[in-house]
């Protein structure tokens, strides 16, 4: 029988290693919610009301072109981010590459009002709270006050386009549950134009609760990672004020199998993380979706996808999807032209990949706290309990093996040994010993 001394050691050493494999770098990788408050609520449209703008999914093609759209959200939150989609060709913006061209109309010119005392979206009185003015892209999200006010509104002045969504997420604890995901055409289709059961934001959701991932598609047909450091500055500009960066990038650049454009590669993809480290955002890069070569006529050259490998371990970054193999095992997923994801269940994986690759992020809790000086710091749990029992699964229960690798949240279908439980009790993060027999 080990002695209290030897327990007390053994524990403290468990907490150590787990906290090296799980919290390594946690003050880039943390995420803090930001609570989805608009799920479902009915949006004000002058005299009529639509639920089609806060449904969550965009495929319905339902879209709204009304000047003036009212949410009654309720009085709480301090501040809001509030994110909207265009319709358009599903491009993010129709003017970054020079390779294929790209239709519709942005939400350019409009006003963000806020109301303490309205009651149908008309009345009341009204406060600007943000003021937008020539943009150029269909999804984008803005940061407003909102102490003391229920209601939001959007007025515009110009041409509204066709508005697939709207969201808005409570701030007052500076969440940083906010992504945009960076792509080519692959992400334009697979992410925004096809049917998916659900979003990678709702399938984070439903396996982690607390957290309700603020979503924006930021793909574009044809553009390639030199155009995307062209443009760098108004992608810095539209989409910089998120926590991460989602980049599925590189088909355009390997385009026909050979590695001639690989250097470029490997130099533009090393800026774009440059940058969106230097704004305070972390890059998670998926490798390179595969073809099917009976379709396509080529592959991607696996220097390619070395490159990624590479870049991803120099640079440090969490790991995104693996698109190469998935795909080269699945394609039946991919369209008649043998390089983009089908309709038929292509985009859907997907969404499904991402959220798998994201969710170890997830798996680890809030930890992300700021000290005094506005740092992010870590709160970790030192706490380490040798051995448990479980009576029943709990939903805060997150199981890992003894090296830190995520297993689920279901006791039940572990293999017999030991594993790392991380669970919530009274607003603490704990990590226990669990036994399987």
């Amino acid at each position: 029988m080990e002695t209290p001394k030897r327990v007390k050691r053994a524990a403290a050493l468990l907490s150590v290693a787990f906290s090296m494999v799980m919290f390594a770098g946690i003050p880039a990788f943390a995420i803090t919610p930001n609570k989805l408050i608009t799920g479902g609520l009915k949006a004000y449209t002058g005299s009529t009301t639509t639920d089609y703008l806060t449904d969550g999914y965009l495929t319905n093609w339902k879209s709204s072109s009304e000047k003036e759209i009212a949410l009654n959200v309720g009085a709480g939150p301090k501040k809001l981010l509030i994110t909207w989609e265009s319709y358009g060709d599903c491009a993010w913006a129709t003017n970054f590459t020079s390779n294929c061209g790209h239709s519709g109309v942005a939400l350019s010119n409009f006003k963000i009002l806020t109301s303490a005392n309205s009651t149908d979206g008309t009345d009341g009185e009204w406060t600007e709270a943000a003021s937008v003015a020539n943009n150029p892209v269909m999804a984008r999200g803005v940061e407003i006050d909102f102490d003391g006010k229920s209601w939001f509104k959007f007025v515009s002045e110009g041409d509204v386009g066709k508005l697939l969504e709207i969201e808005a997420f409570d701030m007052t604890e500076n969440g940083t549950d906010t992504w945009f995901f960076m792509g080519t055409s692959i992400s334009q289709m697979g992410l925004k134009q096809q049917d998916t059961d659900s979003t990678t934001a709702q399938l984070i959701h439903a396996r982690f609760p607390d957290y309700t991932p603020a979503m924006l598609r930021g793909g574009i047909g044809c553009i390639n990672s030199t155009e995307v450091v062209a443009h760098l500055d108004e992608y810095l500009k539209y989409a910089g004020n998120v926590k991460y960066w989602a980049i599925e990038m590189g088909t355009n650049d390997a385009w026909g199998g050979g590695d001639w454009d690989l250097d470029a590669y490997v130099k533009n993809m090393q800026t774009i993380i440059d940058s969106a480290k230097a704004h305070n955002i972390t890059p998670i890069i998926a490798r390179i979706i595969a073809t099917n070569p009976e379709k396509s006529g080529w592959q991607i050259n696996q220097a390619f996808l070395d490159a990624v490998d590479k870049l991803v371990e120099d640079n440090k970054l969490p790991k995104g999807p693996d698109f190469y193999n998935y795909f080269l095992e699945h394609p039946e997923l991919l369209g008649s032209d043998g390089i983009h994801p089908n309709a038929e269940g292509g985009g859907q994986a997907m969404h499904h990949l991402w959220a798998e690759a994201l969710a170890p992020l997830y798996a680890v809790g809030d930890t992300a706290k700021k000290d005094s000086s506005g740092n992010v710091t870590a709160r970790v749990s030192k706490r380490l309990v040798r051995s448990m029992r479980l009576r029943a699964d709990a939903a805060s229960m997150r199981f890992f093996d003894m090296n830190g690798v995520y297993m689920g949240m279901n006791a039940k279908v572990l293999a017999r040994g030991r594993y790392i439980v991380r669970q919530k009790l009274q607003g603490r993060f704990v990590n226990k010993v669990y036994v399987k027999k």
